[in-house]
């Protein structure tokens, strides 16, 4: 039986690759998508999503549109700087290109609780922008973290440096408090943070790869990452077309969870001062009292790229 989830997201290149991922995926069925803010505003992200569902041929999967504010911080700037104008490498995605796609008339908390309440221990969060959809959710009905299946998130880190800051992850930074929440309640986490994400790396002759022959996934990702490379190139010094695997670590693992090694560490979140955003973990497993997290620490990169591969060529 497929594993349903809500995916949580902010497209966004690397989003968008996730998103292919799992639609070429049969053991994960995705039951909807949720909007953030976070690459863009969620008005940008919500048309992503509907323009990228519609170009897989799967506009039958709802999308509801989430916040677009963290819950206290003021917001920081979006990330257009790293995925476009349009946060979709700048490819022309400023209006939906279905007029007949719309996003369901329910906001994206509203929808997950549901979908959570009616269908206990089945569904699994995957967030892989800012967790305030997640937050809001959890406050609208705090017994969903005892019915959910698990959550899996891309965001944070352990030991690895920060991408927006010294410490901190671009997820967990955009809104530190959503996190603080999500990691002190009692459901089960899976993290896939940097430590992993940015131990993989996808460069320009894989992209070629993938869209080898007449793949219009593969083609489409080379075409939307050029700008994301660029990205790369600039802030990383990458000089082959490389970029971080982020968001679709979280779908390798749910896929196959054997190709990363996690360890149990209680996360705690700073929320202010020059952490602020940063994941704290008790690798003394002395100090945090809040439920331990499943922490990937070490991944099967050749593994990933294969799986990844495989699956958009399919």
């Amino acid at each position: 039986m497929a594993r349903k989830i809500i995916f949580d997201t902010d497209p966004g290149v690397d989003d968008a690759m996730a998103l292919l991922f799992v639609l070429n995926s049969p053991e994960i069925e995705i039951i909807g998508l949720t909007t953030i803010f976070g690459n863009s505003n969620v008005d940008a992200t919500t048309r992503n999503a509907l323009n990228l569902l519609d170009f897989a041929g799967r506009s039958d999967i709802p999308v509801a549109k989430g916040a677009n504010v963290p819950l206290v911080i003021a917001p920081h700037p979006t990330g257009e700087f790293v995925h476009g104008d349009d946060a979709m490498g700048n490819i022309g995605w400023q209006h939906l290109n279905n007029p007949n796609v719309h996003e369901v008339d329910q906001h994206a908390a509203q929808f997950i609780v549901e979908q959570v309440m009616s269908q206990p221990g089945e569904i699994t969060l995957v967030p892989v922008g800012p967790l305030t959809n997640i937050a809001l959710a959890l406050q609208l009905e705090p017994r969903i973290a005892k019915k959910v299946k698990e959550v899996v998130m891309m965001g944070g880190s352990v030991l690895h440096a920060g991408n927006v800051s010294p410490l901190a992850e671009a997820n967990i930074h955009n809104d530190p408090h959503a996190a603080a929440l999500v990691f002190r309640a009692e459901w089960p986490i899976t993290m896939a943070g940097l430590d992993v994400t940015e131990m993989v790396q996808m460069n320009a002759a894989y992209f070629d790869e993938l869209a080898a022959g007449s793949n219009r996934f593969g083609q489409f990702i080379r075409q939307i990452v050029a700008y994301y490379q660029q990205f790369h190139l600039d802030w990383y010094g990458m000089p082959n077309g490389e970029v971080h695997t982020h968001d679709p670590s979280a779908i390798a693992y749910l896929i196959d969870p054997s190709i990363y090694v996690g360890h149990q560490w209680p996360i705690m979140v700073a929320t202010d001062g020059p952490a602020i955003g940063a994941t704290i973990a008790d690798r003394r497993l002395r100090f945090w009292k809040s439920p331990k997290v499943n922490c990937l620490m070490q991944v099967d990169g050749k593994r990933l790229l294969d799986l990844y591969r495989t699956r958009i060529r399919a």
